[in-house]
């Protein structure tokens, strides 16, 4: 019989998502026995419904835009209508390749690969079905679900973004409930489907997470947009009846649309899978671990979304690779959550890394200074018509600790950002570097000479 028959791994993954399959090909590559357990579809959620899908979505909504702009510069042309079929269609394809490539991964790499749906039974087991698979190691990598409110129930004209995903038409009134990044994402894909749409959040303002002077500047193109916006509002229920959802809210006159989307944020998968009787330690359904992502039983990791923290793909393969390296004795570093790139691919689009400058402020007091450079001055921002800024937060006379972007096309800026932020750049370190003209890449030079007191298109 052999190792894999027996069920004799140095590594038991549950779950295919990104941080699951990251772990299962690292461990591979350092020469580890690896069982990678999935019970739907190896990728996990941000690859069939999540990230990928969502940003073909979106692409889809800026070729719309482009047409329906287009005059502007002398390209004369029309959007006649939005073909959900053959929009869906071209998502699907785009998942389809790159699960054909990631299957292919997998196997390549002599993963045992195990459909079907498990749950722990015993520390270091995993039982799917009649098998049962025991590892030096496992590690939890199960992801997360989209979360609903106290009684409101999905289902009909109230959707989560997984049914959001399979419409086959354009709603012609959304309410969006939710400012954060699944909600704008949906609110501007559906805005420039020709959709009228409503954002309801109960904080102050959009996507609270991010820098407030970000906030601001996407509250006012949304407006600019016509997506109506509604922050500081409570919702209070919501009835169907016929084709339509009537969204009740507190202090306000009630909303009537085609769709409801709740988009509440997404919970841990953790319930009913054995964590707790094998002596995890759950924390509203978080899996609580140290910081090498340990948790309170020996040889047991978590990863990924389970884990407190930011819920990006991202996270998830650093957080697998991490996991893998440590079992193999590399002693890799620890994921630092603010070293992790952010970027939200509404319209515009939001990319940002480090500090806010309120986080700055409540962590190093007045020793902060910030610098805002407007794309206004950027010619290549200016070419492609778009508006926003790059923000820098700096400890005073020290590295800069944070960066905040907004505009169309940012988040392809971020990996920079991240560099700066990781290594402690300070802005004259930055000043020095040469940035191709005419880019937006320019405007993170132009900021950072700013900063650094010597400002070329900007004021100091």
């Amino acid at each position: 019989m052999s190792a894999s028959d027996a069920g004799d791994y140095d590594v038991v993954i549950l779950g295919g998502g990104s941080a699951g399959y990251a772990c299962a090909l690292r461990s591979a590559q350092l020469g580890l026995r690896v069982a990678l357990v999935e019970q739907a579809r190896l990728g996990g959620t941000c690859l069939h419904q999540g990230c990928i899908p969502t940003k073909a979505l979106l692409h889809a909504a800026e070729v719309a835009d482009a047409a329906r702009h287009g005059a502007a510069i002398g390209v004369r042309a029309t959007v006649e209508s939005i073909d959900m079929a053959t929009v869906g269609a071209y998502k699907d394809a785009v998942v389809r390749r790159l699960h054909k490539g990631l299957q292919g991964l997998v196997s390549s790499a002599g993963i045992d690969y195990v459909e079907g749906a498990g749950a722990l039974d015993g520390p270091r087991t995993v039982a799917v079905g009649a098998r049962r698979l025991t590892g030096s190691h496992l590690v939890l990598a199960t992801g997360s679900r989209p979360k609903s409110l106290p009684g409101l129930e999905v289902g009909g004209r109230i959707v989560t973004s997984d049914e959001a995903l399979r419409l086959d038409e354009v709603p012609d009134r959304v309410v969006v409930l939710g400012g954060g990044v699944i909600g704008v994402e949906f609110a501007s894909v559906w805005r420039s489907f020709g959709a009228e749409v409503t954002v309801v959040e109960a904080l102050p303002r959009l996507v609270p997470t991010e820098d407030e002077a970000v906030s601001k500047q996407l509250e006012r193109a949304f407006r600019k947009r016509k997506i109506t916006v509604r922050t500081s509002t409570r919702f209070t229920g919501a009835t169907q009846s016929g084709g339509s959802v009537t969204v009740s809210l507190e202090g306000a006159e009630p909303v009537e649309a085609d769709l409801l989307l709740v988009a509440v944020g997404r919970g841990p998968t953790t319930a009913g899978l054995g964590y707790e009787e094998a002596g995890v330690t759950l924390d509203r359904g978080y899996v609580r671990t140290d910081a090498r992502l340990r948790t309170g039983v020996e040889g047991v990791y978590a990863v990924g979304d389970i884990v407190p923290g930011l819920q990006l793909a991202h996270r998830g393969f650093a957080h697998g690779i991490f996991v893998a390296e440590d079992i193999a004795g590399l002693s890799p570093a620890v994921v630092d959550d603010d070293s992790i790139p952010r970027v939200t691919y509404c319209d515009p689009e939001i990319a940002s890394v480090g500090l806010t400058e309120t986080q700055a402020r409540e962590r190093f007091g007045d020793a902060v200074r910030t610098y805002e450079y407007n794309l206004g001055g950027n010619g290549r921002s200016q070419i492609i018509g778009t508006q926003g800024f790059v923000k820098l937060v700096r400890r005073e006379n020290g590295p800069v600790v944070g960066i905040s972007m907004i505009g169309a096309r940012v988040g392809e800026q971020v990996g920079e950002a991240q560099l700066i932020v990781g290594w402690e750049a300070h802005p004259e370190d930055v000043a020095g570097l040469l940035h191709a003209h005419p880019t937006q890449n320019e405007a993170l030079g132009e900021a950072h000479l700013a900063l650094a007191g010597k400002p070329l298109h900007a004021h100091a």
